[in-house]
């Protein structure tokens, strides 16, 4: 498979292996549209980590199957491409891209697809698809803009040049950089740590957030509003709050 997902401690581990690059061609994309999907629906996952390995996370989309694809093909295929990286960033649940290695054109739109980032001291980020005659087709143009600005997407869009990972911590595309053993530990730290709190609450957060980037302020305050009325609905509200009460902040254990 050239997408797997595996779980345990309730976290579940979006794996890309396609040797040798894990290159992005058109099965890959359905698989990883179908397991994150999966993922969303799962009770057992509560966080995710997308990985690609120890050695490079994903070098781009598979530019021998698309160079063999005409106008009407790509008209027909470019629907199926985002949405297998929308379905990756709507997970109602944490996610973390773990980015080792080359992490370009579909690859870095992938990890933008992420909540946070954590990348490898020897990571290189970039969306190269002008010097391919193209522009990013799988929401670079839209979520790299929205996570470190136009000016900087333009920069890296126009240039095609990679970002080594100092520059992308720099420039808020990465969260944090580790020694490029310790990424898959880091970001699976991170997603345990999240997979142990108030599920329901996690989920509004990551909705509040990711929709009212999308609306004017006085939407999102709506939408805020909403979502944390319909919170004291939830048995991890109550949790919490008597946790708080009885035993003092951050002690709660939520089921």
């Amino acid at each position: 498979m050239t997408v797997t997902l595996e779980v345990a401690d309730g976290v579940g581990t979006l794996r890309l292996d396609r040797p040798p690059m894990n290159a992005l061609d058109s099965a890959t994309q359905d698989r990883l549209k179908a397991l994150a999907e999966e993922a969303s629906e799962r009770s057992d996952v509560r966080a995710v980590v997308v990985w690609g390995g120890e050695k490079v996370f994903a070098a781009g989309a598979d530019i021998k199957e698309m160079r063999a694809m005409s106008y009407q093909d790509m008209v027909d295929r470019s629907r199926g491409l985002q949405d297998a990286f929308t379905a990756v960033a709507r997970i109602p649940k944490p996610v973390v891209a773990a980015v080792n290695g080359y992490a370009l054109g579909g690859g870095c739109e992938l990890a933008l697809c992420a909540d946070i980032r954590i990348a490898a001291d020897n990571a290189k980020l970039g969306q190269p698809e002008i010097l391919l005659g193209l522009i990013p087709g799988a929401g670079g143009t839209q979520r790299l803009a929205r996570l470190v600005g136009p000016s900087r997407a333009k920069d890296l869009i126009f240039t095609g040049r990679m970002a080594d990972a100092q520059e992308a911590l720099a420039i808020g595309l990465v969260d944090r950089v580790v020694p490029a053993e310790e990424v898959y530990g880091a970001a699976s730290e991170w997603a345990r740590r999240l997979a142990r709190g108030p599920a329901y609450a996690l989920r509004a957060a990551k909705e509040a957030v990711d929709l009212g980037l999308e609306t004017d302020l006085t939407s999102g305050l709506a939408l805020e509003r909403t979502l944390f009325a319909g919170l004291f609905a939830t048995d991890d509200r109550e949790t919490g709050m008597r946790s708080f009460v009885e035993d003092g902040p951050g002690k709660a254990t939520f089921a």
